[in-house]
């Protein structure tokens, strides 16, 4: 199995069996992850080879204008897709195998937390992994240490309050404001 065939496999939701062949490719992956994340981590890069780094890390172009504090981490690196403008503050974390979308001029808080792997509750299957991607719209900013779980997706200029813990799609227009665990919007930043 290839890292273009396991993409796809992730891309399609599909559950990928522990142990298997994709489960391989996965691992492999990751580590090659933790090398580049902890290259980006030790000591302090000029922001154009952290922009460097980061897309290797991706496997992407990565725009002149996105902005990295380290230290930063992500399990598998290869399914980040960044827009323009985007701002990650130090202590971010993702797990990305699920697919992580950023779009343009978000701003992303310290210590956010963006995971896209569930395991599988049956404890017969528990080390099966079950990919759901977030897509984070437009002009949103994260505040710290926001968690942000599977298959949400947040959109355009929302606001998502310090230490809140999103599970559920955050709709678009009007800027909605959401907090809490779970974050529910209370209020827009046109009221």
């Amino acid at each position: 199995m290839t890292l273009t065939e396991l993409l796809a496999l992730l891309d399609a939701g599909e559950t990928i069996t522990g142990g298997s062949p994709a489960h391989a490719v996965m691992h492999d992956t990751s580590q090659d992850a933790l090398r580049i994340a902890g290259e980006l981590n030790t000591g302090y890069h000029e922001p154009a080879e952290v922009r460097e780094l980061l897309a290797r890390l991706t496997g992407k172009p990565v725009d002149e204008t996105v902005t990295l504090f380290p230290p930063f981490s992500a399990d598998f690196g290869k399914n980040i897709t960044l827009g323009k403008r985007v701002f990650i503050n130090s202590g971010c974390r993702f797990q990305d195998q699920g697919g992580i979308t950023i779009g343009d001029d978000c701003l992303i808080g310290h210590n956010a937390v963006i995971a896209t792997l569930q395991h599988d509750i049956d404890p017969r299957r528990r080390s099966d992994l079950i990919p759901s991607p977030v897509v984070i719209g437009r002009n949103v900013w994260l505040g710290a240490n926001v968690t942000v779980l599977p298959g949400v997706t947040i959109g355009e200029d929302a606001v998502i309050g310090a230490g809140s813990i999103v599970t559920k799609n955050i709709p678009a227009g009007a800027g909605a404001i959401a907090v809490g665990s779970p974050a529910r919007v209370v209020r827009t930043i046109e009221e």
